[in-house]
């Protein structure tokens, strides 16, 4: 997802052609995955060199070290892909299978960052990484200054023309209430910090308005006012009340937006932030997971609980009492936060069923859950920020690496930077073999990043590297040079390779980063 304050000042060019091809129609060579597995072998021990050694370099060849590269066996790219039905190149029914690339994957079960080394890395992310929030280090008082400095680096006044629903300009007198909306007026000089848990599934939007808002007469699906989403148990500090009441400006640790009051349940500090740290608990694992139905707790009937969301247990309830109405012994309890007619904070046990996807913990961070969990999405339709009940492309790669307990910042352009993160970069000065190099050494898990958009590895098929991202749609050269557009909008299987971000540049072109979350830094 692009951070929404660069899309005020225009759109990046083709953003709509983000592509999302296939898979392959059978296994490679014995010889091919000899290869492969040499030279992943060969550069999971060079991942990363010292800083001082990168500055004496220079950057080019300092970002082939970082990412551990020797000298890479390039995947032949003169095999002709297939172009099936769909249009995606390359992409069979074989290769919509997860255990395909599973089986192609070298050391597929083995674990790549340990849990104690996650726990580790997540804290690092909180310390070190600018986009992120350490709830628990903030200040007793909130000032004005900080409070209005969040509220308005999310919330500026649009620049570029926007469009309703029904393809009608946005008029200045709506773009002044949603100003006047913001109620900066009444920011107290000091305030008591406030906590609150989120309750359910919760837009955070960049104005206290449900309004959408588009940039294109016509366009219906990217809502420049959606940013992201809050799932149940999150902690956020409440900084702000939109002048009508009906909003809140909440700082979650990997955002900071408008999210409905309603939303949230304010409580106390420690009760708040304990939330997530206690113990048993289980792990969301699959894509779309609910607690059961229930007259007697409406509230809690049917939440949606995302993929990697971690909820306590209540350990209160006896196995031979119903809850909620109905027996438990079929199904875990859960104690989820609810809202108090006056706002507060208070607990409530609801049943998830066994026979749901769970677990005791996160999942163990290996190649083979990697490509499980990304293509329990395959096929979900794409929802910028979170929208329609999905995700975008990094909040689809964020939710497969949650699942097993690894935390990445919200936004593409964050994710492509954290220091916390071995990364390579690449600009105008990076050679065509630079980046040659840097894609024939991508491992399963690694996100590859180009302006707006981050999709996952998955393996090589067909002489390519194949990835699988939540995309709007892909293009490619056809043999006779044209270019073709193929819409996706979904979570998709596609070749890196062919892609193309415009008439002129390939995907390979306009990679910005390249980076792999379970890599050990130096």
């Amino acid at each position: 997802m692009i951070h929404l304050q660069r899309l005020w000042h225009g759109s990046l060019a083709d953003s709509t052609d983000f592509p999302a091809i296939a898979k392959r129609e059978q296994f490679d060579t014995s010889a091919d995955m000899a290869a492969r597995r040499h030279r992943r072998s060969a550069g999971a021990d060079r991942w990363h060199t010292s800083q001082s050694r990168i500055n004496r370099i220079g950057p080019c060849a300092a970002l082939l070290l970082v990412l551990g590269f020797a000298a890479p066996v390039l995947a032949r790219q003169d095999l002709p892909l297939s172009l099936p039905p769909s249009g995606v190149p390359g992409v069979g029914e074989t290769e919509l299978i997860a255990d395909f690339w599973v089986k192609g994957a070298a050391d597929r079960h083995t674990v790549l960052l340990a849990g104690d080394a996650i726990r580790v890395r997540n804290r690092q992310l909180l310390e070190q990484d600018p986009s992120m929030h350490a709830l628990a280090d903030m200040p007793a008082q909130l000032q004005a200054a900080q409070v209005r400095q969040w509220i308005e680096a999310r919330s500026p006044r649009p620049a570029g023309a926007l469009f309703d629903i029904n393809g009608k300009p946005v008029s200045a007198v709506d773009l002044d209430a949603w100003m006047a909306a913001l109620a900066l007026d009444r920011i107290p000089a000091s305030q008591a910090t406030r906590f609150g848990l989120t309750l359910k599934r919760s837009a955070l939007r960049s104005f206290p308005t449900a309004r959408r808002v588009f940039s294109e007469a016509g366009e219906t699906d990217i809502d420049r006012f959606q940013e992201s989403a809050l799932f149940p148990g999150t902690p956020v500090v409440i900084a702000h009340t939109s002048r009508d009441g009906k909003w809140l400006f909440v700082v979650s640790p990997r955002y900071a937006a408008w999210t409905l009051a309603d939303a949230v349940a304010e409580g106390d500090r420690d009760v708040v932030l304990s939330y997530p740290e206690r113990s048993p608990y289980r792990v969301i694992t699959g894509d779309e997971v609910r607690t059961v139905n229930s007259r007697e707790q409406p509230a809690l009937s049917q939440l949606d609980l995302d993929m990697g969301v971690r909820i306590p247990l209540a350990l209160d309830v006896a196995a031979d009492q119903p809850v909620n109405g109905q027996t438990s012994y079929s199904s875990w309890v859960l104690e989820l936060p609810l809202r108090g007619a006056d706002g507060q904070l208070a607990f409530a046990p609801a049943l998830l069923q066994k026979n749901r996807d769970s677990a005791v913990d996160y999942l163990p961070l290996t190649r083979a859950n990697l490509i499980r969990q990304a293509f329990r999405f395959l096929g979900e339709r794409y929802g910028w920020g979170h929208a329609y009940n999905g995700r975008d492309c990094s909040g689809f790669v964020s939710e497969v690496y949650q699942s097993m307990g690894l935390t990445l910042p919200r936004n593409t352009s964050d994710q492509a930077v954290s220091p916390v993160f071995p990364h390579q970069r690449f600009d105008a000065a990076s050679s065509d073999d630079d980046r040659r190099r840097a894609v024939a050494n991508l491992d399963v898990g690694d996100l590859v990043y180009i302006p707006g958009h981050v999709m996952m590895v998955i393996g090589q098929a067909h002489g390519r590297h194949y990835v699988i991202h939540d995309v709007s749609g892909i293009s490619y050269r056809q043999p006779d040079g044209s270019r073709r557009r193929i819409k996706l909008n979904a979570v998709s299987v596609t070749p890196l390779e062919p892609l193309m971000f415009n008439d002129n540049e390939r995907y390979i072109d306009r990679m910005t980063s390249i980076v792999r979350p379970w890599g050990i830094l130096p």
